[in-house]
């Protein structure tokens, strides 16, 4: 009986110790574990960055009442086509049908809350400048607001873009033309005032 006490004992001790053992490592190996996949975690694009991330296609047109406008409708075609903002700051922008539409400069408020183009000639001179008011910004999604008369904010249109990977016209097909990064503006812009070309 002696032997069999002496042996439950061991066992029984064996087992304690062995719970003990376990939680803290169990806890001590959990630790590591989170502090590894924090610097791992994904981080938002500055918004600049966001717009420079990706060529960017014009899907959809909604009016004020949130009804969808067709893209060939004379109030929204201006604003349809591809879009390709580089991280030097520069734009280019073509027709869906690849046909060259304007170029310039660009930039957007540091809080994402406008965007700035100032479209050029060939020969650099600046044609128009425009400010838009963006309405989301993110990684698939960039729609901005025009306002066909500038004195009556009740009347607009907005309009989406959606991420795609078209590659840029002309670049012979070295991939989408946007490379992250951001633009600079240097002010003298008007709103979106008819949006007049």
């Amino acid at each position: 009986m002696n032997i069999s006490l002496s042996r439950r004992l061991i066992a029984a001790s064996t087992i304690a110790l062995a719970a003990v053992a376990v939680i803290p490592t169990t806890a001590a190996a959990a630790a590591p574990t989170a502090a590894v996949a924090a610097p791992f975690a994904k981080k938002a694009l500055p918004p600049s960055e966001t717009l420079a991330s990706t060529p960017w296609k014009t899907t959809s047109a909604r009016d004020a009442q949130g009804n969808r406008v067709a893209l060939d409708d004379p109030a929204v075609s201006n604003f349809v086509g591809w879009a390709y903002f580089k991280a030097d700051g520069t734009f280019t922008m073509y027709n869906l049908d690849d046909s060259p539409k304007m170029h310039g400069d660009w930039s957007v408020a540091a809080d994402g809350s406008s965007r700035w183009i100032a479209a050029k000639d060939a020969n650099g001179a600046v044609l128009f400048q425009r400010v838009v008011p963006i309405v989301q910004l993110d990684k698939n999604v960039f729609t901005y607001r025009v306002f066909p008369n500038a004195a009556d904010q009740s009347v607009y249109y907005d309009i989406v873009h959606t991420r795609t990977n078209h590659v840029e016209p002309g670049t012979g097909g070295r991939g989408p033309g946007a490379h992250g990064g951001h633009g600079t503006g240097n002010g003298g812009y008007h709103f979106n005032n008819g949006n007049a070309h």
